[in-house]
């Protein structure tokens, strides 16, 4: 596989630990709401288009969580849920942990693949590429 980069900058595919995954960096959004709703918009497009299967980590880190981006996330993730073999979320604050999932059970957002939230990113793509689910 090609590599190239997503609409954000990250590689894709980002090899890590001699397996593949997909990162996208969502955080030092801040307040930034409409940048991140742009930018998770255009990773959707992208990871569609890809067509391919791996799995995906996501940094929030320096990003408020409104309800709205993480509704908007939820849905995103919904959208796109068949090109994600495992998701780890990064950056997370317990309270956002609780949101995140308390939002999907809201939404009827069931995703089928392993979710996972981290603080140390290392540790995140290690369990993506790990036969470990």
């Amino acid at each position: 596989m090609l590599t190239q980069k997503t609409p954000g900058g990250s590689l894709y595919p980002y090899y890590y630990k001699g397996g593949e995954l997909t990162g996208l960096h969502y955080g030092s959004f801040f307040d930034d709401e409409a940048g991140l709703l742009a930018l998770m918009k255009a990773e959707e497009e992208f990871i569609l288009i890809a067509n391919q299967h791996l799995p995906l980590w996501i940094d929030f880190y320096e990003t408020k969580l409104t309800d709205k981006i993480l509704i908007e996330f939820s849905k995103s993730m919904n959208r796109i849920s068949k090109h994600i073999t495992k998701l780890a979320l990064v950056g997370c604050s317990a309270r956002d942990r609780w949101r995140v999932r308390h939002l999907m059970k809201k939404l009827d957002i069931e995703l089928p693949m392993p979710l996972k939230f981290f603080n140390d990113p290392e540790e995140a793509k290690t369990w993506l590429v790990s036969e470990r689910g």
